[in-house]
């Protein structure tokens, strides 16, 4: 988004080691707290992802670890290996130029084991939310509706550090560092979760934001302030909640967003992509936002989370990679789906946040394993 300081509503890390059929298996080589190793047909729903769709994120990843270094390692939960090991698979991905459904599957299942993802607790679930990139409506000066500023990266230290309820009262104003003025600070508050989007200025052109830096202020969830005030439980929360809240209560609209010190300054950029923390665009329903500290950015991971927002009732299970952060996703069964842009995306990504598990697609080679046949 980037969503590299996103701020999602929730923070929950749950996870236990998943065994495999038939009894425990044994943990992958490689050593720390990864997981257990599994097999593509124990993937709940394997069979049945399109996985063709997951290509060109695997494509924007394979472009970034072209570009690393030799001996770069990548860590998969505790599991680490060289970018070396990703040298043959991104050959054999860029090979994938049709659809073939059968076809990519085997290139899936012949490079990678799927590994279950370890939570802190030993836990088996974690808990996944979504975000999308909005499109605001702003003006270039300040004017009627247009009274709500995005900030880029002040240049003084001391006006970085000011706190969000600083900033409201103006702690920034006519210091130079507006970039647009939007017609709606509700609007500009999710745009800061998200961390990027889209404003339409009043001359019909639109320019991307990208976010930049933060004030260093401590992030907390305003989503986990209403729960924990008894507003809300925590399966009710989500950012179509929390936006409808403030919408019904307007005069605690600017109380709430302040019980979140952390603010998010932006910078421009072209409108065309939406670029992620791993510097490639971003994958509508295949990229996630994860918690670096223990995914690196371009593992794949498969998806069992028990609600699927583009189907009542239904499980969403796919396959998606790793290539964004954000602020409250911490912990290594923790996600954020990109949903991609706009209204629509926006209410998918909205409704999501469920509980959910997830597998790590590690290079077989990272484990001291052959390419399957």
């Amino acid at each position: 988004m980037s969503h590299t300081a996103k701020a999602g509503v929730l923070v929950a890390i749950l996870g236990l080691i998943l065994a495999g059929c038939g009894g425990p298996a044994k943990p992958p080589a490689g050593g720390g707290t990864g997981g257990v190793a599994t097999d593509f047909q124990h993937l709940p729903g394997w069979d049945e992802d399109d996985l063709a769709a997951a290509m060109p994120a695997v494509w924007n990843t394979c472009s970034v670890y072209a570009g690393k270094p030799a001996g770069t390692r990548l860590n998969y939960n505790g599991i680490e290996g060289p970018v070396e090991d990703w040298r043959p698979i991104c050959d054999a991905a860029n090979r994938q130029t049709g659809r073939d459904r059968t076809q990519i599957r085997h290139f899936f299942e012949s490079w990678f084991t799927p590994v279950a993802l370890t939570g802190l607790d030993r836990g088996q679930y974690g808990r996944f939310t979504g975000y999308f990139a909005p499109e605001l409506n702003g003006s270039r000066v300040r004017g009627g509706v247009y009274q709500t500023p995005l900030y880029s990266t002040p240049s003084s230290a001391r006006d970085r550090r000011h706190s969000r309820a600083e900033i409201a009262r103006g702690a920034l104003q006519g210091r130079g560092y507006e970039i647009v003025w939007v017609d709606d600070p509700i609007d500009a508050f999710f745009l800061e979760i998200q961390g990027s989007g889209k404003v339409r200025l009043t001359d019909g052109s639109v320019i991307g934001l990208k976010f930049d830096g933060q004030n260093g202020q401590r992030y907390k969830a305003v989503g986990r302030v209403l729960v924990d005030s008894g507003v809300a439980t925590l399966d009710e929360m989500s950012m179509g909640y929390i936006r409808n809240w403030m919408l019904a209560n307007p005069d605690r609209t600017q109380w709430l967003m302040n019980q979140n010190p952390s603010y998010v300054y932006f910078r421009e950029k072209t409108a065309e992509d939406v670029i992620g923390a791993h510097d490639v665009p971003l994958t509508a329903g295949r990229s996630l936002a994860v918690d670096n500290d223990y995914i690196s950015l371009g593992t794949p991971v498969w998806l069992d989370i028990e609600d699927d927002p583009t189907v009542p009732n239904r499980t969403l299970r796919r396959l998606v990679l790793a290539q964004d952060i954000g602020g409250a996703i911490r912990g290594p069964i923790r996600g954020d789906l990109y949903w991609g842009e706009g209204h629509d995306a926006g209410a998918l990504a909205s409704a999501m946040n469920a509980e959910g598990r997830a597998y790590l697609l590690v290079p077989r080679a990272t484990l001291g394993l052959p390419p399957a046949q």
